[in-house]
């Protein structure tokens, strides 16, 4: 049998975990009653519980956080934008000196203006996000952001050998 077969594999949830492979595409928007945190060049950015995240098949939810939430002057503009099919324009942030590792819809499609005034961070270029209190693992790979916590089990698209997923 071919190896990457067996590495996309859905991994069943156990009791309060949730998988990636029964999120819906086109992607959903929804609220979490969660204080997420976001630390970066040795201070926390962010500390927030208007949260709302991105749940796509095969991907680990992605949180967006209201611009607001940031400390004053952490977020700076930074060069690259990129497409969506789904929301639309992204621009991208630096936070504090993590250049380009934030980004935003300007004008969402519709279906997603939730996301309208929010900002994703790629937690592997923060030194520590968490969710609920737990420190989050990044999803593999520089393209997507996604949060990996104990409740969400994969396997998630990032890593090599799985774009063609």
């Amino acid at each position: 049998m071919n190896p990457n077969r067996l590495q996309h594999r859905r991994i069943a949830p156990g009791p309060g975990q949730e998988s990636v492979w029964d999120y819906p595409r086109p992607p959903r928007v929804e609220r979490m009653n969660q204080r997420v945190t976001v630390d970066v060049d040795g201070q926390r950015v962010v500390d927030t519980s208007d949260v709302v995240r991105v749940l796509e098949t095969s991907h680990p939810p992605v949180y967006y956080l209201p611009r607001s939430a940031f400390a004053p002057g952490v977020l700076q503009p930074a060069r690259g934008q990129s497409f969506c099919e789904f929301k639309g324009e992204a621009h991208y942030l630096s936070v504090g000196s993590a250049v380009g590792a934030a980004w935003f819809y300007p004008v969402p499609t519709p279906g997603y203006e939730q996301l309208a005034d929010r900002v994703a961070v790629y937690p592997g270029a923060m030194e520590r996000c968490t969710v609920g209190g737990e420190t989050v693992t990044a999803q593999e790979g520089d393209f997507y952001g996604g949060w990996i916590t104990s409740w969400v089990v994969g396997p998630f698209k990032g890593a090599p050998g799985t774009w063609g997923w």
